[in-house]
């Protein structure tokens, strides 16, 4: 029997580690090419990587949890003969756009082989409550925080189905109605925000470190360097968005909108692009450069909805968002929504923004100061919609009252131009009869 060994892949996006999430095998087990044997977890995406050999399971070489550096031997398959492996390609959670998908470096194109692959067929796993769902659905409900116990099955033969696993969670408001735990005996919890260092030794062990990997890892290195390279002004308006209210609701009344969600942060969204294409400097860019700085123009809208995940903060965007109608663009939201809450969003998805929208009126706040997305030039927030009072006509009436703010890059745009954007997307949510010119 000849022994291989797998090295982990450069799965693109030029990253160089990534850490071992969840071994999908185990010494001794039969493997075929292209079986899915490891879920690793990069700084951009959760990637499933197939096997290029087919054989025995030899030895796990690294341990779930670690961080792997990319060219290193993470397992061993035994083989029979020694017939040259077949090309691999990795299988990223987020489902690509492209039927060629990402490569793996020293393995070949995925462009031949994908019409020939063989997925390996996922049994439903039954929970000792009786439970039927298969491996994948249970992770997004425990990602969801979805007792599996609770949602009604709708698939063949009792199946629980990703569909009624985001139907009980939209139901359930797990987002929103987050359980407040108990004060507990731990004081103090350290996050590093470096290279992980040796513990400070800790005699009645009341704290603990956690290793800032993955997500957070390059969350954290893009903010730092966005805060500190990018010269950061602040503004902030209140609105009446009555009127956006009542266009939400028509909407939603609509047959034309039956099969998409509808919420303000459409409005916002339209709102935006709206008055990006009146201030085009508001969707540039500052490139450093061998001969000196640039501002670049982009005469199109990629439109990044900040969105908080299982996995930490992702900013997928929606290409393009400029040529799309209103239910294009509503259809779109809600696809980025689903995929992110679901851990799928592709390394693709996150890159090229030009602008970002964060909606932070879901979790009930205001306002706040967000620092901008790196290669943007600005950030505005939606805070909640509330009913307060509102001078009206020289009278005090009830009014559905927001607060837009925003932060932007003093280099590439100034206050003129800055105070321009804000007062237009106020505008919209104040009249979005505006945008019908």
């Amino acid at each position: 029997m000849t022994e291989q060994t797998f090295v982990l892949p450069d799965v693109g996006e030029g990253l160089t580690e990534a850490e071992i999430v969840q071994w999908r095998v185990a010494p001794g087990d039969t493997v075929a090419v292209n079986d899915v044997i490891v879920e690793i977890e990069t700084a951009k995406s959760l990637v499933e990587l197939p096997s290029p050999f087919a054989g025995t399971v030899g030895e796990l070489l690294a341990s779930e949890g670690a961080t792997v550096e990319v060219g290193a031997p993470i397992i061993t398959i035994g083989s029979a003969d020694a017939t040259p492996p077949a090309p691999a390609q990795p299988t990223t959670v987020p489902e690509p756009s492209d039927p060629g998908g990402a490569v793996l470096v020293g393995y070949g194109t995925g462009g031949a082989v994908s019409s020939r692959r063989r997925k390996p067929a996922e049994r439903p796993v039954k929970a000792s409550v009786g439970v039927v769902a298969k491996p994948p659905i249970r992770k997004l409900a425990r990602d969801l925080g979805v007792d599996l116990a609770a949602v009604t099955p709708s698939g063949p033969a009792g199946e629980v189905t990703r569909q009624d696993v985001v139907k009980h969670a939209e139901q359930a408001s797990v987002f929103r109605n987050i359980e407040t735990p108990e004060w507990g005996t731990v004081r103090e919890e350290t996050i590093p925000v470096a290279a992980p260092a040796a513990p400070t030794p800790v005699d009645d062990a009341r704290e603990e470190s956690i290793p800032v990997r993955g997500v957070r890892k390059a969350t954290a290195n893009a903010m730092t360097s966005s805060a500190y390279s990018a010269p950061h002004v602040s503004v902030w308006v209140d609105v009446d968005a009555s009127r956006t209210m009542e266009l939400v609701k028509r909407l939603k009344a609509s047959p034309d909108f039956a099969d998409v969600k509808i919420s303000p942060l459409l409005i916002m969204a339209r709102a935006v692009i709206w008055a990006l294409r009146r201030t085009p400097m508001i969707n540039a860019t500052w490139v450093d450069g061998d001969d000196g700085a640039q501002i670049r123009m982009r005469h199109y809208v990629n439109l990044g909805i900040a969105a908080a995940t299982p996995r930490g903060l992702l900013v997928p965007n929606i290409k393009d968002a400029q040529a799309m109608n209103t239910r294009e663009l509503a259809k779109a939201l809600e696809s980025l929504t689903l995929t992110a809450r679901e851990g799928k969003t592709s390394p693709a998805d996150q890159a090229g923004g030009t602008f970002t929208i964060t909606n932070i009126g879901v979790f009930g706040v205001d306002a706040g100061t967000p620092i901008i997305n790196p290669g943007e030039a600005g950030i505005i927030a939606l805070g909640a919609i509330r009913q307060k009072p509102w001078v009206v006509d020289g009278e005090v009436r009830p009014r559905w009252v927001t607060t837009v703010s925003g932060s932007f890059d003093h280099r590439v745009v100034d206050g003129d131009g800055i105070s321009r954007f804000i007062a237009d997307v106020a505008s919209v949510l104040e009249e979005p009869a505006l945008l019908l010119d």
